[in-house]
């Protein structure tokens, strides 16, 4: 009983990383559709577009490197888009600066 408790525990956490991925993709791809329609009204939306991303490669990231404890090359997969995750946020930092301070 104990080990079938912890398999559908770990089917639960990807329904919810994978829902997080599908809520996560639609948002981000809807704020860059009114972004590119409308480039010079809505200039405070990239820094929101590179958080999310930033926000979705880290939590991805954190994912894969959980699950692949044991396995070195995925293990550096997941570190790879936790970093990835990390400059997408300074990314967003840099330009949320760049166009609230000028």
């Amino acid at each position: 009983m104990y080990l079938q408790e912890g398999r559908r525990n770990s089917r639960n956490g990807s329904l919810a990383v994978d829902l997080l991925h599908i809520g996560l993709g639609i948002v981000i791809v809807a704020l860059a559709v009114v972004l590119f329609l409308a480039p010079e009204e809505h200039l405070s939306l990239f820094p929101a577009i590179f958080f999310l991303a930033g926000l979705l490669n880290f939590i991805n990231g954190i994912c894969k490197f959980k699950l692949r404890l044991r396995q070195k090359m995925r293990k550096g997969a997941g570190l790879l888009e936790f970093l990835l995750g990390l400059l997408l946020f300074a990314l967003a930092g840099v330009s949320g600066f760049s166009i609230w301070w000028r």
